[in-house]
């Protein structure tokens, strides 16, 4: 009795499971030559190490100041992104949506290959850190960069066949060899080896930058003519002129000064630790760009994402401080203004002493506050619903001696850093609202007008 129905449930499944199979085999002959591995199948631990190693060559190579800092990051984003934007589904090449990369033919995975998208990107991203360093890396340095590449391949290849490890190290070579060629023709090729770009004749204006300290020239005041990842990072986002350069008392600039002044003469001892917090100095920590890069790492840590969500971060983070440092200089130069340091010293107090030193470049706008400006948007972006509330705290300076701080929002640490340079006494309130707005534009910009994949994880 129990026979009838066991044998018509089994031809029932036998035909379902036949009729299932033949719909199916359409579909999988025509994907056939699909690679159906994916980039978030992998671990971005090894990212992290390179990154890692980015700051300290950073701090200890002579001449990468903080816009040699975010032009190296910047092409080192780009180079790991594009050995793994093929394994993300949905995701699209940066090839034809940056500023002049569409004349460099990237290489194109194998039809019906298989490639490990984390052997790629290895071999892109330790190929590109050499070339952005390339005659001024330390034998130290090299060594380490070459030992890191050796053990993240030796842990990676495990259980990879010979031949996908092969192809996948050599695409991500040639994409490492096509984004060094790219980067050769943007205007800061090799720039660490002459970061003052002299000549330059130093205007005398009352309103114009002076020397303070040992530099008696400014810092590469060429940088604001280099080729940005995204033309309106820079044609789009230029600040309206600071108020009108006056010593008269009074005036809206001298008041400028004098919030400088005020400020730094009652500072708290909280506001003198975070000027020193956010200072950043290049060769002492591994500068702003450095920094914000250091808290993006944490984060991406923490939040235990795949290398599919750890390789499109770092790209959107190194295309806006890329461009924040270019932004950023073609204001300083244009409008060429004094220090707060000079203008005091010359027309309100000859005593007067910053908190922190007073980089060699001037001063409208803010540096820092146009990095730092941009990577909030970018971290608001990837990780909060637009609100910006992430509750975290930044233990990226350890390193380099400093306790941790706490925040829960990163436009509320974004104002902060811009606000260290008030407490230090090294920039007028204009240079680090202004510079904010600047940087804030270009991290929008980097989220929306760049075709990045959705739902990574």
């Amino acid at each position: 009795m129990l026979s009838k129905p066991q044998t018509h449930r089994s031809k029932l499944s036998l035909l379902v499971l036949v009729s299932f199979m033949l719909l199916w085999m359409p579909s999988c002959q025509k994907d056939e030559f699909v690679d159906l591995s994916e980039t978030q199948d992998y671990d971005p631990d090894f990212l992290y190490k390179y990154y890692d190693h980015l700051c300290l060559s950073i701090k200890t190579t002579p001449g990468f100041f903080p816009p040699q800092a975010a032009r190296a990051y910047g092409y080192v984003g780009i180079a790991q992104y594009e050995a793994v934007v093929h394994g993300i589904k949905n995701a699209q090449s940066l090839q034809n949506q940056l500023n002049g990369f569409s004349a460099y033919k990237l290489p194109l995975p194998e039809q019906g290959k298989e490639y490990n998208w984390a052997l790629a990107s290895n071999a892109a991203t330790a190929k590109i850190f050499k070339y952005m360093f390339e005659k001024s890396l330390s034998a130290n340095n090299a060594r380490v960069l070459d030992s890191l590449e050796a053990q993240n391949q030796i842990t990676l290849m495990r259980g990879v066949s010979s031949d996908i490890i092969d192809r996948s190290v050599t695409f991500g070579q040639k994409i490492a060899d096509v984004v060094f060629e790219y980067s050769k023709t943007d205007g800061g090729h090799e720039s660490y080896l002459a970061p003052f770009q002299l000549p330059f004749v130093v205007p005398t204006d009352d309103y114009c930058w002076a020397p303070t300290g040992a530099a008696l020239q400014p810092l590469s005041p060429k940088w604001g003519s280099n080729r940005p990842f995204l033309s309106l990072n820079v044609s789009q986002t230029q600040v309206v002129p600071h108020a009108t350069f006056s010593s008269t008392p009074g005036t809206p600039f001298y008041n400028e000064a004098m919030e400088v002044y005020g400020t730094v003469t009652n500072n708290t001892q909280e506001q003198i630790e975070i000027a020193k917090y956010w200072a950043d100095d290049p060769f002492m920590t591994c500068t702003p760009a450095g920094h914000t890069f250091n808290i993006l790492t944490q984060v991406l840590r923490e939040e235990r994402v795949t290398l599919a969500k750890a390789g499109m971060a770092y790209a959107r983070m190194c295309i806006a401080e890329n461009d924040a440092f270019i932004a950023c200089w073609k204001g300083k130069y244009d409008y060429f203004l004094i220090r707060p340091v000079t203008y005091i010293k010359r027309y309100i107090d000859p005593n007067f002493k910053t908190v922190i030193g007073t980089p060699p470049f001037p001063a409208y706008t803010s540096g820092h506050s146009c990095e730092i400006g941009a990577g909030s948007r970018i971290l608001t972006d990837l990780f909060t619903d637009g609100s910006g509330d992430y509750l975290f705290t930044d233990y990226s300076q350890l390193q380099f001696g400093f306790k941790a701080r706490s925040f829960s929002n990163f436009n509320d640490m974004a104002e902060e850093c811009a606000n260290s340079r008030l407490y230090g006494g090294i920039h007028f309130p204009m240079d680090n609202s202004k510079g904010l707005q600047v940087g804030k534009a270009i991290g929008d910009n980097v989220n929306k007008r760049i075709l990045w994949p959705v739902f990574v994880r």
